[in-house]
């Protein structure tokens, strides 16, 4: 389970982006979704220690993790994916998820991996993760990557930036199949009605606030306009 309670942060320069959030999350699937500039990434990055909050206190399966680094935090078995991802010249694709599986894996279950990202792996294997790749392509990988780890927490921050229509739908299977191997929590950050309709909740972020959490049942319908929410879920898409 992940826990905030009363979690704030402020950038350096005093502006307030998350405001006093208290929320449990124990669901296997869970989108956040809101408004541009809402602090949807901004909380993500608190979770996977990339920001420290200014107050309140993350805690995942019980044990405070507020002060622990990105280094603790992966090693408690957090897995985070940027919105766009980190090149790394001089490793090759294999080298790079033998390194997030924490083990030497061998050519054939590496290719597995990148065959599941809708990548032909004897094009990619030896390739070095550098800018010779597109977006496309590298947050493939990372997505590749993630789930070689099969951490308790896998976090995402929109997944679908830079995914072409097909990729964008293998993604979502990507997703169903990552969700029932791992038995771990993901937790992705995403605007696309697609990814929101496969989480088991979904959570509203605006102004830094939990504006709802609930199932998607409880959730989509208003941000697909069956009630008040049409205008929201037009800025949302966006």
């Amino acid at each position: 389970m992940l826990e905030f309670k009363h979690v704030s942060y402020e950038t350096p320069d005093h502006k307030e982006i998350i405001r006093d959030v208290s929320l449990q999350i124990d669901d296997r699937f869970v989108a956040i979704t809101g408004p541009n500039g809402s602090g949807k990434s901004t909380m993500a990055k608190l979770v996977a220690g990339i920001y420290v909050p200014t107050s309140g206190q993350i805690l995942l399966d019980g044990e405070d993790i507020t002060g622990l680094s990105i280094t603790e935090r992966a090693k408690c078995g957090i897995s985070f994916a940027f919105q766009q991802p980190v090149r790394f010249k001089g490793i090759t694709v294999k080298e790079l998820i033998s390194i997030a599986s924490g083990k030497n894996i061998s050519v054939a279950e590496a290719c597995s991996y990148l065959s599941e990202v809708g990548l032909c792996a004897k094009d990619y294997i030896n390739r070095e993760v550098d800018g010779s790749l597109s977006g496309g392509e590298l947050k493939r990988i990372e997505i590749a990557m993630i789930n070689a780890r099969g951490t308790k927490l896998s976090v995402f921050d929109e997944p679908e930036a830079g995914i072409d229509l097909w990729s964008f739908n293998n993604l979502i299977q990507v997703f169903r199949n990552m969700y029932e191997r791992t038995k771990g929590m993901i937790l992705i950050i995403s605007h696309q009605e697609r990814i929101l309709d496969i989480a088991d909740k979904i959570i509203v972020i605006a102004d830094g606030k939990v504006a709802a959490y609930g199932t998607k049942n409880e959730i989509l319908p208003e941000l697909l306009g069956v009630q008040a929410g049409c205008r929201f879920f037009e800025e949302v898409r966006k």
